[in-house]
């Protein structure tokens, strides 16, 4: 099974939370799982906020990428459309915000899951939560646009 990522054409490839052509950055893979979408991440030693746990920054990263990847599959779903068929659908973000509920442990594998609250032709908000086994650490909601042509490289 394909992740939501690799649709991704190389123009929108360099992202640094979610590109694959991005060596430096998180390069999450999305999937869907039932009506949720769902990714995992372990945070590497340079994620630290104070030994032992996640810089928040990180988590509000994590959200953001995963949210508007789970934008643009949910905006293919609304579309009954496939994730390689054109025109492409991206999205990015217009509003992110993040409740930190819990501290975030290092060492553990970082479960992202989120869902569609609403979605239109132009836009998507999705829930997200990030766990640390079953902690939920931390809470994301994201405003997701369609991209806008001045972003799209001719």
């Amino acid at each position: 099974m394909k992740a939501f990522q690799d649709y991704y054409t190389e123009d929108f490839s360099y992202c640094y939370g979610c590109g694959s052509l991005n060596k430096h950055g998180h390069q999450i893979k999305t999937f869907w799982e039932g009506e949720e979408s769902v990714t995992k991440y372990l945070p590497k030693e340079y994620h630290t906020a104070i030994p032992g746990f996640v810089y928040g920054g990180l988590l509000a990263s994590l959200i953001d990428c995963h949210s508007t990847g789970t934008a643009a599959a949910a905006s293919y779903r609304f579309e009954n459309r496939d994730m390689a068929s054109e025109p492409v659908l991206r999205f990015v973000t217009a509003s992110l915000k993040v409740d930190y509920l819990a501290p975030t442990p290092m060492g553990i594998e970082l479960e992202i899951r989120g869902r569609v609250v609403e979605v239109t032709q132009k836009k998507a908000v999705i829930e997200s939560k990030v766990m640390a086994g079953d902690t939920v650490c931390a809470k994301g909601y994201v405003v997701a646009v369609r991209m806008p042509e001045s972003m799209i490289k001719k």
